[in-house]
């Protein structure tokens, strides 16, 4: 076989093999769209006249990254494309291939081109799960345009996805489906007479409608398959053989599987809510005992995590400085170990955080500083901020009566940093607890010697250092 000639090259298309009305497949499986029209909620990126949905209908899409919460369309709008593109397209999962399945499949793209002009769309679901290597493996053909790569990830694409790639790449933001868009998709579900539960005697009333869509999260297949359960597990009319999905019974549905949807509904939300309202009020028994009843729920170890980090500057700050540094050492030691080991590096943090001192001095000077910024006029940088390192920037006086402040014996000078319009302010107020109390006396001690050197004569006339 020419190397001219080589149909072993391209793979099957991605086409369904299973039958529209195969009820053995999984409902959320069974209404997954078909065509652009078809999706919902993504209407900012994919209605009519958007650059992404022109280059989807136009075949000239370029490499992408898909970025959303699960069950927003990201492997759909995947499985799309592989209908509507020419090019060949081959799909991976980062949970089941390896190395040596990508190099195969570069190498054959390489030689496809080369023979054919025919481009490969590789698509890998879960990216965010390849490591570096395997990322690298795809970016020399991504740069030679042998292949158009589309990824799907749940975890930010700038973190999780090499910079080399991601910087080749236009990433795509899935947005969480409102209650309405949910409530569409399940409507036309329980009227889709080929695919859905249309020809089934089955009723649901709009309020359980309502309570699945709210109870989903903005997560399409969390509100399918509660869906097909809760009807499912409906009693049926003994005369008739009706079904009644009701908020009664769709109370007893959600029961059943509270721990399966744990990550998705209100619970979630409540947890977290408890947790750090537990360490706010300085509770490290109450901290560790939530912090155990998310992870044993399944809760991503990483969102625990983040969450424990943003505590640590908003409501612990500089009263104890080295709460952000153990928060993201107990984020690092929980991606490096994974799970079940990684629990106690969250538990450590949840405890040192709740015994930590507190303040949210610098969350309110953040705050503040950003009202300023947003309302009050964009000031220029005083011209005594500014690097001179031109002779034009000399001539025009920046950098003078700058004074440096190594050259003072406290090493402060009585030299304005904020623009003119905000000069006095005070953003940051700290605490008299932690080690903000010794902040405190520091700053207080440096605005005596600042006021002192502001009324001692002027040194602008001074060279700029």
């Amino acid at each position: 076989m020419s190397l001219f000639d080589p149909p072993s090259l391209d793979p099957p298309p991605p086409r369904s093999t299973r039958a529209p009305g195969d009820k053995s497949t999984p409902l959320a499986e069974r209404m997954r769209p078909r065509t652009l029209d078809e999706v919902v909620g993504q209407e900012k990126i994919l209605a009519p006249g958007k650059p992404l949905r022109e280059a989807i209908e136009r075949d000239r899409l370029q490499s992408i990254i898909f970025w959303g919460p699960p069950g927003t369309g990201k492997t759909t709008l995947a499985r799309i494309i592989a209908e509507m593109t020419k090019a060949t397209f081959v799909p991976f999962s980062a949970v089941l291939a390896g190395i040596k399945e990508i190099k195969e499949v570069m190498a054959a793209a390489e030689v496809r081109r080369r023979a054919t002009g025919r481009r490969t769309i590789v698509f890998v679901d879960e990216i965010h799960r390849f490591n570096k290597a395997q990322q690298d493996a795809f970016l020399p053909r991504v740069e030679a345009g042998d292949i158009v790569l589309i990824g799907a990830t749940t975890e930010n694409p700038s973190f999780e996805v090499n910079a080399a790639l991601l910087s080749r790449s236009k990433v795509f933001v899935l947005e969480p489906l409102t209650a309405d868009g949910v409530q569409a998709i399940l409507r036309r579900t329980l009227t889709d007479r080929d695919r859905g539960l249309g020809a089934e005697r089955v009723t649901v009333t709009d309020e359980a409608v309502a309570a699945i869509a709210s109870f989903a999260n903005g997560d399409a297949r969390v509100a399918l398959n509660l869906l097909e359960f809760s009807v499912a597990s409906a009693p049926a009319d003994p005369a008739t053989g009706d079904r009644r999905l009701d908020l009664a019974q769709l109370d007893h549905s959600i029961q059943r599987r509270a721990l399966l949807y744990d990550k998705s509904g209100e619970e979630h939300y409540n947890l977290i809510s408890a947790l750090h309202k537990s360490m706010r009020n300085s509770d490290p028994d109450a901290a560790v005992y939530w912090v155990a009843r998310m992870l044993e729920a399944g809760e991503d170890p990483l969102y625990i995590a983040r969450r424990l980090i943003r505590f640590a500057s908003e409501d612990v700050g500089n009263a104890d400085p080295q709460a952000l540094t153990v928060a993201v050492a107990a984020r690092d030691a929980a991606h490096f170990i994974g799970m079940p080991e990684g629990n106690t590096a969250l538990a450590q943090a949840a405890i040192y955080l709740a015994t930590a001192p507190k303040s949210n001095a610098v969350y309110t000077a953040y705050g503040a500083a950003a009202a300023d910024a947003h309302t009050q006029a964009a000031d220029p940088v005083p011209l005594h901020l500014r690097n001179a390192p031109t002779r034009l920037m000399k001539d025009l006086e920046y950098g003078k009566g700058y004074e440096y402040a190594h050259d003072e014996a406290e090493g402060v000078t009585g030299m304005d940093c904020l623009p003119e319009s905000l000069a006095g302010r005070r953003y940051y107020q700290p605490t008299d607890r932690g080690f903000e109390k010794e902040i405190k006396r520091r700053l207080d001690g440096w605005e005596k010697i600042k006021a002192s050197r502001r009324q001692s004569p002027s040194r602008s006339d001074q060279e700029p250092s």
